[in-house]
């Protein structure tokens, strides 16, 4: 078990072995990658889902002196990521196909 714990002060961590993990979607632009997540060439972004079901975002930034975050977000907020890249297929379980996007 490797404890990864929320950058939000709550306490919370979650077992990111065990956690499903879902990657970012890229486009090129003609010059760059640029995250389907972010909108951006430097900022990055995975979605986690626990064992328990609870959704946690990892961000981080190539820009130096930026801190990397790992905070839980809400069905909704984890929806509208996985369909902004390209998950929203058989990925979607039916309490988030529900959810208004």
């Amino acid at each position: 078990m490797e404890r990864k714990a929320l950058t939000d002060n709550s306490g919370q961590w979650f077992d990111i072995e065990t956690a499903e993990v879902f990657e970012e979607s890229m486009e090129w632009n003609g010059n760059n990658n640029i995250s389907c997540a972010t909108g951006s060439q430097w900022e990055h972004e995975k979605l986690h889902r626990t064992a328990s079901g609870k959704w946690v975002l990892n961000w981080w930034s190539q820009m130096q002196g930026s801190l990397e975050s790992w905070t839980e977000v809400s069905d909704e907020e984890a929806a509208k990521w996985l369909v902004r890249n390209g998950e929203e297929s058989d990925i979607v379980s039916d309490e988030i196909a529900d959810l208004e996007l």
